[in-house]
């Protein structure tokens, strides 16, 4: 029974997808929920499984584009070895079921005709690298997937000395790689042996400066990414205003909690729960930071689901924290792991990234010191967290050492005010001075 692989459905505005990776070979045996490929789409990266046991045929390459609910693959469920039970058959068992004579591996991959006596007297054969696969014996080529004839006949391999590791000693594409690796150049001695040509006196040599770029099409997050950058820049009134924050005693206060935080539920207390208490403060306060522009109109959000913004090494993604308002400094910090996990992993849903009203970045995780964060549309606010350094400040007539961090407030200035924005940067950096305005649930 062979059993469809088809590219899933991971939203309705998403209608193609990259395929980046297979992890397996074609021929290859898979089992029921392993990974097979790993698709890109505009806006996430997701690893797709087995849905059966069997060996996989694959009927599309790495990097190509597909349709959503494309057929990229099959699985051939009838070719999966029996699984083996680990308790050892009873004596009566054994007697009844006797086992059927297998034939060496040799009669099943290697057995070519017997060779006429006139052999011996004709020349020398080809070398093994220089047989075309439609000369080799059809017992040897039927049990070929597709995948691997191509290759057989593309580098002119004899394949009768190959031995296989797939499932029935079937002979895998990585067995014919491996094989190629081990073995001689698979040129056909005659264009070895033949001397190199001389270059034709109108050929130009390769520029060298053409030689030190390399061109890659952009993938389909970076091209996203790209397009609502843009689009941030073109439709939005966007203004930026800046503040600092001495963060000497939200930093006193985690490490005096840090250890009893975590041993109560079971993660550590950053900075990123804090900034999102803070945060929800100022938008209960401005809500116009919390809405948005639809036409002529402001829709206002009676919730508040921050997005955190995550770098990977395919492009920024957002994932979103609905709700922050009810939960917890714990919940909060769950939450943000739990996204960090799914990431890594390529198991962030669509459904992740959707519906957030506001945004925070954090630039100081990569050390930059100061930067102006550009709009998550058609959010109307994004806050910019960056790099603490000790900084001497001016506190009570003194001059002391404090730990400062420069925070940054992009705005749609079109329904936010420069009064509103001020003063909300300015809660929120009040909220962090003075962490006891936020309730600790430690």
């Amino acid at each position: 029974m062979e059993i469809e692989i088809k590219i899933p459905s991971v939203g309705e505005s998403v209608q193609e997808a990259v395929l980046v990776e297979w992890y397996k070979k074609d021929g290859d045996a898979v089992q029921k929920d392993e990974p097979l490929f790993l698709i890109e789409t505009d806006k996430v990266t997701l690893e797709i499984v087995a849905e059966a046991s069997g060996i996989l045929n694959t009927l599309v390459s790495e990097g190509d584009t597909v349709s959503i609910g494309a057929v990229v693959g099959k699985i051939d469920a009838k070719e999966v070895p029996e699984a083996v039970s680990e308790e050892e058959p009873s004596e009566e068992e054994e007697s009844e079921a006797e086992p059927e004579e297998v034939p060496p591996e040799e009669e099943i991959f290697e057995a070519a005709p017997e060779p006429e006596p006139a052999v011996e007297t004709e020349k020398a054969p080809k070398k093994a690298e220089e047989v075309p696969v439609e000369t080799q014996p059809d017992e040897l080529r039927t049990v070929l997937s597709p995948a691997v004839r191509r290759l057989v006949a593309e580098k002119n391999i004899d394949i009768s000395g190959i031995k296989g590791s797939g499932p029935g000693n079937r002979i895998t594409k990585g067995d014919v790689l491996l094989y190629l690796e081990k073995a001689p150049s698979a040129a056909p001695q005659k264009a070895m042996d033949a001397e190199p040509a001389e270059p034709e006196p109108s050929a130009k040599p390769v520029p060298s400066e053409l030689k030190d770029v390399t061109r890659k099409p952009m993938s389909p997050i970076r091209r996203t990414i790209a397009s609502r950058l843009l689009q941030a820049k073109h439709s939005t009134a966007m203004l930026t205003t800046f503040n600092e924050i001495d963060m000497t005693h939200v930093m006193a206060i985690r490490t005096q909690f840090k250890e009893a935080f975590k041993e109560k539920y079971g993660v550590s207390l950053g900075f990123m729960s804090f900034f999102i208490k803070a945060c929800v403060e100022a938008l209960k306060e401005f809500p116009q930071i919390n809405a948005f522009v639809d036409g002529n109109d402001i829709v206002y959000h009676h919730y508040y689901h921050v997005g955190i913004a995550v770098g990977t090494g395919k492009g920024l993604v957002v994932p979103v924290i609905r709700n922050a308002d009810m939960l917890s400094f714990a919940e909060l910090e769950k939450a943000i792991v739990d996204f960090v996990d799914k990431i890594k992993n390529n198991r962030l849903d669509l459904a992740d990234l959707e519906g957030g009203t506001f945004t925070i970045t954090n630039g100081g995780v990569f050390g930059s010191l100061l930067s102006t964060p550009i709009l998550n549309t058609p959010q109307s606010g994004i806050l910019g967290m960056h790099k603490i350094e000790k900084r001497p400040v001016v506190v009570d007539d003194e001059i002391k050492i404090r730990s400062m961090m420069y925070v940054a407030l992009s705005y749609d200035h079109r329904i936010v005010d420069g009064r509103e924005a001020v003063t909300s940067l300015v809660r929120i950096k009040e909220c962090i001075e003075n962490p006891e305005r936020i309730m600790m649930e430690i």
